[in-house]
């Protein structure tokens, strides 16, 4: 019996986050069709949220690229196919790895970030004062948190593919002696816009899930500090979690039948 009462409160409250998640997207889809948007605080947000994390993405992309890079080239050269190694390291960057490493360092920090600062609100009542006044959080909180991060984590996966990419064309050169014309010519050769441009899909998609689960957390935080604490890192596990899953579906359905 504790089995099965486990098995069904796990499966309610499973239910219960998907519908408040998806509750939450839908009042903030609303309000972004109508135009009820905040620009300037979407604007600082972006600055807040996208811009102050493009330290910690380059740097990941780069040793991403470098040692897809210094596994592949040296394998590459002894087999004869070095003018290869270019295309891997583009192919892996562009379609999988740019996108989705990019979103869970944003989720780390963007999401976790999210669900601090509108947990704290909930916890010193702050959230219960924009309803009394008549003012909704979702419009003023959520929205323009949410717009920030669709917006600049493309962008940040696009500096992303371009620095893991050249990372892997130094390290080519550097212990397998590839030409970097040669490693270029084969990372075009391989990837396309359309590849570029399902791969920036992808990213759109990874900024709803990390502004949305960081946003439905923070705004469901209950008990004080210690709650804060749990959302936060309840935010930033359930967006890793969910981008993994959306990785896989987005992969099958843009590049299942290439």
């Amino acid at each position: 019996m504790k089995i099965l009462e486990r098995t069904g409160g796990a499966t309610l409250g499973f239910l219960e986050y998907t519908g408040g998640l998806f509750s939450l997207a839908g009042e903030s889809a609303g309000f972004i069709f109508r135009f009820r948007i905040r620009f300037g605080e979407t604007i600082s947000q972006c600055y807040l949220l996208g811009v102050q994390s493009l330290s910690i993405v380059l740097l990941t992309s780069l040793f991403t690229g470098m040692v897809i890079s210094l596994e592949s080239a040296m394998q590459a050269v002894q087999f004869g196919v070095g003018n290869l190694v270019g295309g891997a390291v583009a192919y892996a960057s562009v379609r999988e790895l740019g996108p989705m490493l990019t979103a869970v360092v944003v989720a780390g920090r963007v999401g976790a970030a999210i669900a601090a600062e509108l947990g704290s609100m909930v916890v010193t009542e702050q959230i219960e004062a924009l309803r009394s006044m008549g003012l909704e959080p979702a419009r003023f909180l959520v929205v323009p948190r949410l717009l920030a991060v669709v917006v600049m984590l493309p962008l940040l996966t696009i500096f992303a593919d371009v620095v893991s990419i050249m990372g892997g064309a130094w390290i080519a050169q550097s212990y397998a002696h590839i030409a970097f014309d040669s490693f270029i010519s084969s990372a075009r050769q391989q990837i396309g816009v359309d590849d570029v441009m399902k791969g920036l899909v992808k990213a759109v998609v990874f900024g709803m899930i990390v502004a949305l689960v960081g946003a439905y957390q923070g705004l469901s935080t209950r008990g004080g500090a210690a709650g804060v604490g749990k959302s936060t890192t309840g935010a930033v596990v359930n967006s890793i979690i969910l981008i993994f899953i959306a990785n896989f579906i987005l992969s099958l359905v843009l590049f299942g039948g290439s």
